[in-house]
């Protein structure tokens, strides 16, 4: 099953972890003089996530000169937690699950950006309702702090409304799914594969979409802090695998669909409808968007923004310091 969200309470979590795990390291640490560099690495099964099992299958990573344990979380909160806690070296997470780790005392480095999520990420409304303006006075399904609640935020913000002209009915995504689909709720804001619950119920149908706001969702490839000082090598062995992966996946496409589907958990023709709705980064978007800027596409902006956004709504205390969150040398340095 293709997922990538978090449950409420993540904040309070990684407290609690980088508390309990000040001192757990990871297994990665000093190797014998020409031996690979190890290194664990974790992700889910979004769909701009999967091309890392076609790196391990495809031999990518010893081509560049690390060793990694690649390790598949069912739950992407796990995830998170775990890097958080020092049990991966580098994990596959979102913009604003980023920024709450790092407001909560970890130190993590953004070196890649994955991809977008350009329509996977919906807003579905029931018969009746055709605008984000019909909105005005509904109950909305959302999972509070995460992407889609931005995404909502942002929607609303853009017909003229705001949050308190909606009645937020906070819920988790499969709850919120299927809350919408018994029609105890008239809209809901969830990603894939959420979606597709979402709209067996009769007459329903987007009405906005992640496509719309550019540069909202961003994807990454997020290192512990002291990975990236400790063993810079390595990291750019793995921003080097990942832009040869997808060489590799762009020349092999039909078997490269069939692992990534095999690894998400669903046919090729479902990872097919949901990999549609995700934009896979080429190399100079990626450094396109390290580029300092004033809008969505510039990350530095996009942090900004989404950290004003989770420290509104609660799910963090204090504003994180951005300082050091985004580190471009890696991508700058792929060879051709």
């Amino acid at each position: 099953m293709i997922i990538r969200r978090l449950p409420r309470l993540l904040s309070i979590v990684l407290s609690l972890v980088m508390i309990a795990g000040a001192g757990l390291v990871s297994g990665c640490g000093s190797n014998q003089q020409g031996a690979p560099t190890k290194l664990t690495l974790g992700f889910t099964a979004w769909p701009g996530w999967l091309p890392w099992q076609v790196a391990k299958e495809k031999g990518l990573f010893a081509k560049h000169g690390i060793q990694v344990d690649l390790k598949y979380y069912s739950n992407y909160t796990t995830s998170l937690i775990a890097l958080t806690a020092g049990g991966l070296d580098a994990n596959s997470q979102t913009l604003n699950d980023t920024l709450i780790s790092i407001s909560n005392g970890a130190r993590q480095t953004i070196v890649l950006v994955n991809d977008n999520s350009t329509g996977n990420d919906k807003i579905i409304a029931r018969e009746g309702i055709t605008s984000v303006a019909d909105l005005k006075g509904r109950k909305v399904s959302v999972e509070p702090g995460t992407a889609d609640h931005y995404l909502l935020l942002l929607a609303l913000r853009q017909a003229g409304l705001g949050p308190k002209d909606v009645t937020i009915e906070a819920h988790s995504a499969e709850a919120g799914a299927t809350a919408f689909a018994s029609s105890r709720v008239d809209a809901v804001c969830v990603s894939t594969p959420y979606t597709t619950r979402a709209l067996q119920r009769a007459g329903s149908h987007s009405i906005a979409t992640s496509a719309e706001f550019p540069g909202a969702i961003p994807n990454h490839l997020v290192i512990r802090s002291a990975m990236v000082q400790e063993h810079p090598e390595a990291v750019q062995g793995l921003v080097n695998t990942w832009f040869e992966t997808m060489r590799w996946i762009r020349d092999n496409r039909d078997e490269a669909n069939e692992i990534m589907a095999k690894a998400g958990g669903v046919g090729v023709e479902t990872f097919k409808t949901y990999a549609a709705g995700t934009t896979i980064f080429t190399h100079q978007q990626v450094v396109d968007a390290f580029t300092p800027g004033t809008n969505a596409k510039h990350l530095n902006f996009q942090a900004a923004q989404i950290a004003d956004f989770i420290l509104e709504t609660g799910m963090i205390q204090s504003r994180p310091n951005l300082a050091g969150l985004l580190d471009d040398r890696f991508v700058k340095a792929v060879p051709d």
